[in-house]
């Protein structure tokens, strides 16, 4: 496994794009509203909760939309790989490559909130080994760092 490796990261329609098609691939249906919940949350510049892409959502469509509604698109997006959830904020961001499976490890600032995603193989395979060893099945490994960005910094 490549301990980095890059990918295109489609933006806007393109990534929209590449969701449905990872989504359908699943079997799932790309419904009105999981595209426009896709839509709002790959708008957001920083980690967006629940009720932040509730509330982006209904702004733009004129009518409530439930935060539950929201939270259950959510996990089905997390499953299908086109979300990731950060786990210490309980928030979500739009995975620029659905079609890639990986583990992700998020850098976290805690000053601006600012979240950075990395793919790095070599590392979250160290922790499925370590985990393996012990006699524990990890299913998906969670790494967050926390600290300042470069910005911040």
């Amino acid at each position: 496994m490549a301990a980095h490796h890059h990918h295109h990261e489609p933006q806007g329609a393109d990534l929209a794009k590449a969701a449905r098609e990872t989504l359908e691939k699943s079997g799932e249906q790309w419904t009105a509203m999981r595209a426009q919940i896709f839509e709002a949350l790959a708008g957001f510049d920083k980690p967006a909760s629940a009720y932040d892409i509730a509330e982006a959502v209904s702004k733009s469509e004129g009518r409530r939309v439930a935060a539950n509604s929201v939270y259950r698109i959510l996990d089905l997006f997390v499953g299908a790989n086109l979300a990731r959830r950060v786990e210490s904020s309980n928030a979500y961001v739009a995975n620029a490559h659905p079609d890639c499976l990986h583990d992700c490890i998020f850098l976290v600032c805690d000053t601006c909130g600012q979240t950075v995603h990395l793919d790095d193989d070599r590392i979250t395979k160290g922790v499925r080994s370590a985990a393996e060893a012990t006699g524990f099945s990890p299913v998906r490994p969670v790494i967050e760092v926390r600290g300042k960005c470069a910005d911040c910094n």
